[in-house]
């Protein structure tokens, strides 16, 4: 058995030679059908629509040769299962956010967001421009994947909660839905830390299973119907200043592609990530603006709490070094982080100070 067989198996278990083949690729006069499962519903703002818009993109670039049946959460596999599904062989791909996958390794936390890490800006920078793209590739190939970053929710605030929080000790036994690494740092802090999938979050948050959630952002959540539970609306979350979405292949499907249709799938997610990342920032403005119409606080975490944060960031970032392959990601990418910091602070973050002072003089 060769590796990647091996890692394959191992990682589920064996439960995919136990599960029937969920789809088979469709071939009719030339034309290929997939079967792509995602990790949310249909319609679900900004996730979905980045999901929709590679499969339209693909299917037109294409002109109808390859074509993607997309199946939203629960409709084959849970929103959570996607990735053992594809890795397997039981579907052809996935769109989901990287973080909801760190049993699987947990550097795969840096291609979704992590704590005090990139804005979108900074990381399509890395990816596109400095190597994120190849780690990517890397660490997916163990098991059986090959990952496009595909869809950008940006800026997404620190979420929706029942009661103020004044000080870092309201975190402490708070029921907060939140994945990836900003959730291991809300359990540092005393959190009782859920990692619910999207579609299940407004019921949760409503019945009281839940004190607080945090999603994408204004335009999103509004879409969710968040402020018919709650208007406690903290706008600045420390935990994803820049979240990454992501379309991902079976390898052997995506090395059974030809040369143009791999292409075409490189330009159709690329032009999704702009579009999607255009969008959530484009929309969260207005959105907010209703919220707050509609009688929604808007609120900002002190800066203890923020403080609590970074300390709390800073040790969940370092508990994985020991990995190689985590280590490099993370090196890369914190080399990154500062390389596009420095310069947005010198450029973009002078000009918009004096803006600012300008405009308003």
């Amino acid at each position: 058995m060769d590796r990647r067989s091996f890692l394959r198996t191992s990682a589920l278990g064996g439960a995919a030679a136990a599960s029937a083949t969920l789809a088979a690729p469709v071939y009719a006069q030339g034309r290929r059908e997939l079967t792509l499962v995602t990790s949310v519903p249909d319609g679900f703002a900004i996730f979905d629509d980045a999901a929709q818009m590679a499969v339209d993109y693909i299917a037109e670039m294409t002109d109808g040769q390859l074509t993607i049946n997309k199946n939203p959460a629960g409709s084959l596999v849970g929103a959570f299962e996607v990735f053992d599904a594809v890795s397997s062989g039981q579907a052809d791909l996935y769109h989901s956010a990287e973080y909801y996958f760190l049993n699987q390794h947990p550097a795969f936390a840096f291609f979704t967001s992590v704590p005090f890490g990139m804005t979108s800006q900074e990381m399509a920078n890395w990816y596109y421009r400095r190597g994120g793209q190849d780690l990517h590739d890397n660490l997916s190939s163990l098991f059986n994947l090959k990952p496009f970053m595909c869809g950008m929710t940006a800026m997404q605030p620190g979420g929706w909660f029942n009661t103020e929080i004044n000080s870092a000790d309201d975190l402490q036994g708070l029921r907060f839905r939140m994945p990836g690494q900003g959730g291991q740092v809300l359990g540092r802090l005393g959190a009782s830390v859920q990692n619910i999938p999207g579609g299940e979050i407004y019921q949760a948050l409503s019945s009281g299973q839940i004190d607080g959630a945090e999603w994408i952002g204004p335009y999103a959540d509004e879409r969710m119907g968040f402020q018919e539970v709650t208007t406690n609306y903290y706008t600045s979350g420390f935990h994803e200043p820049g979240s990454a979405l992501a379309l991902v292949f079976n390898l052997e499907v995506w090395e059974s592609l030809t040369p143009q249709q791999q292409k075409i799938v490189e330009i159709a997610t690329t032009a999704t990530h702009a579009q999607n990342t255009a969008l959530s920032l484009a929309e969260n403005g207005a959105a907010l603006a209703r919220l707050q119409a509609a009688g929604v606080q808007v609120r900002e975490f002190p800066d203890d709490v923020w403080d609590a944060f970074g300390r709390a960031s800073a040790e969940v970032r370092e508990e994985n070094m020991g990995d190689p392959i985590y280590a490099e990601i993370a090196n890369s990418y914190f080399a990154s982080l500062e390389e596009s910091a420095n310069w947005f602070e010198i450029g973009d973050g002078e000009y918009m100070r004096q803006r600012n002072r300008v405009n308003a003089a």
